[in-house]
């Protein structure tokens, strides 16, 4: 696993090496440990040199939380209706886990167009919509699981007591699926701040995140390495360190409906 995990990481090594170097010792190459380092290419990423990184760094961070916050929205009641309440049933489930499987591209063009009839092309309320469609499956699929682990019998001891459907589920069934709600916020936030395609598609200047931000370093006089470099540096870190701080429910999130019994 350790050897694996080392060569997974090994782009984003050699990124994190490139963005200390000059451009005369990346030339010299760029996995050498012979340079000087300097902060030159963070300071340019940081818009010492006309690149808007902080701005693009927001509109990243409010794409992902405001797709995490519309999945819960939408998934937690959808699930559960359709898993306890029966509502849709297994088409609900089927049809989620089938629109997971289609490749993102496909839905490109059509959303493009709508999008374009409703002049809402370059908003950040755009492609938190675009991330939310994108992971509406995910959660779905994975709070399905997390229901079924909870035994009807303490939902049906809350209805005895005069609680609710609403009541039991905000009261009694969100609070045992925590870990599961914390796993889908997670993984929709991973996936929505690295979506490239949308991003390339429905933005232009105003609703630019991080991931389409960096290619403002290809210019017409040649590829800025160094800066590309700084910008992927940086705009790893939040979903790895959001991904760390939560990761003991993410493990045990992804895990609900693994074992039966």
């Amino acid at each position: 696993m350790a050897v694996i995990a080392l060569a997974v990481n090994i782009p984003w090594m050699n990124a994190l090496l490139v963005s200390f170097k000059t451009d005369g010792d990346i030339g010299r190459g760029a996995l050498s440990l012979d340079f000087t380092p300097t902060l030159t290419h963070y300071s340019n990423t940081l818009g010492a040199n006309g690149y808007d990184f902080p701005q693009f760094f927001l509109n990243s961070t409010l794409i992902a939380l405001g797709a995490v916050a519309l999945v819960l929205i939408i998934a937690v009641p959808a699930t559960y209706a359709a898993v306890r309440l029966g509502f849709g049933g297994r088409l609900i489930l089927n049809a989620s886990s089938g629109l997971r499987l289609l490749p993102a591209i496909f839905f490109t063009v059509p959303y493009f167009l709508l999008m374009s009839n409703l002049t809402l092309i370059d908003t950040v309320p755009t492609l938190i919509l675009a991330n939310t469609f994108l992971n509406l499956p995910l959660g779905i699929i994975l709070l399905s699981a997390g229901f079924r682990d909870i035994p009807v019998e303490v939902e049906e001891s809350a209805w005895v007591d005069g609680a609710s459907t609403y009541r039991t589920l905000r009261s009694v069934v969100l609070p045992m699926i925590a870990p599961t709600l914390v796993a889908v916020a997670v993984l929709v936030f991973v996936f929505s701040w690295n979506d490239y395609l949308f991003a390339l598609v429905l933005s232009s200047s105003n609703a630019t995140p991080v991931t389409l931000g960096a290619a403002n370093f290809v210019t017409s006089t040649g590829i800025r390495w160094g800066d590309i470099s700084a910008a992927t540096v940086l705009s790893t870190l939040p979903p790895v360190l959001f991904a760390v701080f939560a990761q003991r429910y993410l493990v045990s999130g992804l895990a609900s409906g693994a074992v039966k019994g």
